[in-house]
């Protein structure tokens, strides 16, 4: 499995329904689950900056990443973005090969 980090901007619409995060949250999650299979989520957080959460999560390859952030868009984000995560043990052996 390869290690996303999906950080997730919300559209001012659903900023505004802070009070309706948990039941939009869950929504999410559940529609995640039912089109991702093998999807893992790690961790979740809520951010006081640029973006309003970050999730570190697992994924079989890119392709099931980019739903994810698809989900999002779909579901009230105005921004989704899914970055490949690269243990850091892993890179440092990737510096030894070049």
């Amino acid at each position: 499995m390869k290690t996303f980090i999906l950080m997730t901007k919300l559209s001012s619409d659903m900023s505004s329904k802070l009070k309706e995060r948990k039941v939009a949250g869950r929504a999410w999650m559940d529609k995640v689950n039912e089109k991702c299979p093998g999807v893992r989520f790690i961790a979740h957080y809520a951010l006081l900056g640029k973006y309003d959460f970050l999730d570190i999560y697992e994924a079989p390859d890119e392709e099931m990443a980019a739903k994810v952030s698809m989900i999002s868009l779909a579901n009230g984000a105005e921004l989704a973005e899914s970055w490949s995560a690269i243990p850091y043990n892993r890179f440092l052996k990737l510096i030894e090969e070049i």
